[in-house]
């Protein structure tokens, strides 16, 4: 997809779990039902009718609204880390506000009972606040000057509206069943839903649903539904949303008085490093990636040891700082993993032995021989994709 496509799929959903703070116990926004007030559309033409819209302007509208996440996939008590952070966002609910003017545009703000943090971009500006530690940082972008960096992208001209729908939709009918509800209302405004479920009965999702705005489809939610749940068991969406340009001082930022100011410089060339490095250790995993099985019951099978988890250093202090917000902190998986392991169901077969790890949506599997199975299926078929070789 074209960038201006990332963005308007990705700004309203994306935003929040980017910034750490919108990835249920709480509230559930739902789906309304009524009399029809959109004109009905077929999955294909929903989806054409959503790449035309984007293919219009380039990218997102201008908006702000509130943006609620909510998650009960049934793990056990999570470890407290004393700080927001990812293992928070696998269960309860999570808030942010959202105000987004234009690309170079974009306020983020999560509030919580006793502080607030906010992520600020204004052109060439950025800011950081958490009132928490009652400290701003002022972040510059810094790298070669005139290097440019593209991405292997198609350009409008390799695909249409009804290209791109007829792509997503191309085995649809193998392992999945697609429809449409054009009554439904998400925060006050008539939306579609598109709707896909496995008909594999060995997956643990029952469906997803995807609304879409019915004015400019704009997505405003997504819900997964674990099997014979009638809640969803993960929920992002807004809550509240407006389709009008912020006010100019929504992007402007002052200090307090007493903060604690502080520059952080963000450098591109090292950022393209970490990228590359990344993206061999990805290739590695790939190379190494098994897959069981296919379509919603598939099994990926990966060597695996808790070292794995260790957390990252961070660029700046070469250690992992909980407190940074953009050191890669602010949690550690290897006590996520000790957390449920202790509640971990042990299991055996011609295979070997392991610990069993189920949620509502994903099976886990980890074997004492050193690998890790994961898939959103039943425990019976990721047992059986353990003794496949």
């Amino acid at each position: 997809m074209r960038r201006g496509t990332f963005v308007r799929w990705g700004v309203p959903i994306a935003t929040a779990a980017v910034i750490g703070a919108a990835i249920g116990a709480g509230p559930v926004i739902a789906a309304v039902s009524g009399e029809p007030v959109l004109p009905e559309r077929t999955p294909q033409q929903l989806l054409a009718d959503a790449a035309a819209a984007t293919g219009k302007d380039g990218g997102l509208p201008p908006m702000s609204g509130t943006v609620q996440q909510t998650a009960s996939l049934g793990l056990p008590a999570l470890p407290q880390t004393g700080v927001e952070s990812p293992l928070s966002l696998l269960s309860g609910s999570h808030e942010v506000k959202v105000w987004y003017g234009a690309h170079d545009k974009l306020r983020v703000a999560m509030p919580t009972q006793m502080n607030e943090t906010n992520l600020i971009l204004n052109g060439g500006q950025a800011w950081y606040y958490d009132s928490s530690s009652n400290t701003a940082t002022k972040l510059t972008i810094k790298g070669e000057a005139g290097k440019q960096h593209r991405l292997p992208t198609p350009q409008p001209t390799d695909v249409t509206p009804q290209q791109v729908a007829e792509r997503l939709l191309a085995n649809v009918d193998q392992h999945t069943a697609v429809r449409v509800i054009n009554n439904a209302e998400v925060a006050g405004r008539p939306a579609y839903q598109l709707v896909v479920a496995p008909k594999d009965p060995g997956s643990l999702v029952q469906e997803i649903r995807i609304a879409l705005d019915g004015e400019n489809y704009v997505p405003l939610q997504v819900q997964v539904y674990a099997k014979g749940s009638a809640e969803p068991a993960f929920q992002l969406g807004f809550t509240q949303v407006t389709f009008t340009p912020p006010a100019p001082e929504n992007f402007t930022f002052t200090p307090p008085a007493g903060t604690k100011v502080e520059e952080r410089t963000l450098g591109l060339d090292a950022a393209g490093q970490q990228a590359e490095q990344r993206a061999e250790h990805a290739k590695d995993v790939a190379d190494q990636l098994k897959v069981v099985g296919d379509g919603w019951t598939s099994v990926a099978v990966v060597p695996f040891s808790p070292s794995d988890l260790a957390p990252a250093p961070t660029p700046a202090t070469g250690s992992a700082d909980a407190h940074d917000p953009f050191g890669g902190g602010g949690s550690d998986p290897s006590a996520l993993l000790d957390s449920v392991l202790k509640s971990a169901t042990p299991v055996s077969g011609t295979w070997g032995s392991g610990k069993l790890i189920k949620t509502k949506l994903v099976t886990a599997l980890v074997t004492d021989d050193g690998r890790l199975l994961v898939g959103a299926v039943t425990p019976e078929e990721i047992i059986e994709a353990a003794g496949t070789k």
